[in-house]
């Protein structure tokens, strides 16, 4: 009932405004393309519901009184602000304004996330975007929370209420340079031909810090396999673990796409495993049962292609 009302009002005061600048009832009528009965009816309306006289009427025309000038001014900048409104949201419209707020791990930003970026900016220079750089576990929350859009994250069991869309598989190996592989052969008095197990026995093996998913996962597969480093050393990043690894620190263990150019050059060896390590998959999340922005929309067309992959799962 209320709602009904407002809607009314607000037909009520355009009425009104509109008298009010045209200062005649038959101005308004032909500039609202309605009788002039009807409008002298909706004034008279607005009048008895407001309890006063908003208009001097002569064969003039009309003159608004003391009270109806006061409305007027309060009236005429609601519907400026209105205006304003709908003018603001068609400049969004049209040049595709809006705000995205994205959350990854460091590394997949670097690595993963960038390149996206990069077309998708350029494709829509108007659209701002946030990015927060932290762990998936964060990620997840700050989705639930509603601080982030998309997550950029590794595929976990703590998604039950995100939608996951597989972006690719990462393998995570061991890398050192050769150089530190013999020095620790011969430190260690380790065979010709040492078994993966030996080595990193023998080793310091470089991991993320125990918060980090990836380590997480690392610490799972090391458990199964009944592999125990000689010791460890934790960082807070893999570019840190990839240029330790480069200055033959010990062995660390990296996403093998992030090392490629290293690995063919032979800067960086990845040691042979008797069980490698499964893969994984990271990917885009979003928060199931939210309705998407056109910012959230246009970015994964961007990444999946406008009808593609994630516009069939949603």
């Amino acid at each position: 009932q209320k709602e009904v009302c407002m809607e009314q009002n607000l037909n009520l005061y355009h009425i009104f405004v509109t008298v009010a600048r045209c200062k005649n009832i038959s101005g308004a009528a032909r500039a609202l393309y309605i009788s002039q009965p009807a409008i002298s009816k909706a004034i008279s309306r607005l009048e008895q519901n407001l309890n006063t006289t908003l208009f001097l009427r002569s064969s003039r025309g009309v003159k608004l009184t003391e009270a109806g000038e006061i409305l007027y001014r309060q009236v005429e900048s609601a519907f400026l602000a209105i205006n304003q409104g709908e003018q603001q949201l068609k400049k969004m419209q049209e040049l595709g304004i809006g705000h995205l707020s994205i959350g990854a791990s460091s590394t997949l930003c670097k690595y993963v996330l960038l390149p996206y970026l990069r077309t998708f900016t350029e494709e829509n220079p108007h659209i701002q975007i946030s990015i927060s750089c932290q762990s998936t576990y964060q990620t997840v929350q700050e989705m639930e929370n509603g601080s982030v859009d998309i997550g950029l994250i590794g595929e976990n069991d703590q998604m039950d209420k995100l939608s996951f869309y597989p972006l690719q598989e990462i393998e995570d190996i061991f890398v050192c340079t050769g150089s530190y592989l013999g020095n620790l052969k011969e430190r260690a008095n380790l065979p010709d031909s040492p078994t993966a197990r030996e080595i990193i026995g023998a080793s310091t093996l470089m991991l993320l810090d125990k918060g980090n998913i990836t380590r997480q996962y690392i610490d799972k597969y090391l458990a199964v396999e009944g592999i125990l480093a000689g010791q460890a050393l934790e960082v807070t990043s893999m570019d840190l673990l990839i240029d330790f690894a480069r200055l033959g620190l010990g062995i660390a263990c990296v996403i093998r796409s992030f090392v490629k150019r290293e690995l063919e050059e032979g800067t960086l060896i990845s040691l042979p495993l008797e069980a490698e390590i499964p893969k994984r998959r990271i990917g885009f999340a979003v928060l199931k049962n939210t309705p998407l922005s056109p910012a959230m929309q246009k970015f994964m067309d961007s990444v999946f292609g406008p009808g593609g992959k994630f516009a069939g799962l949603v």
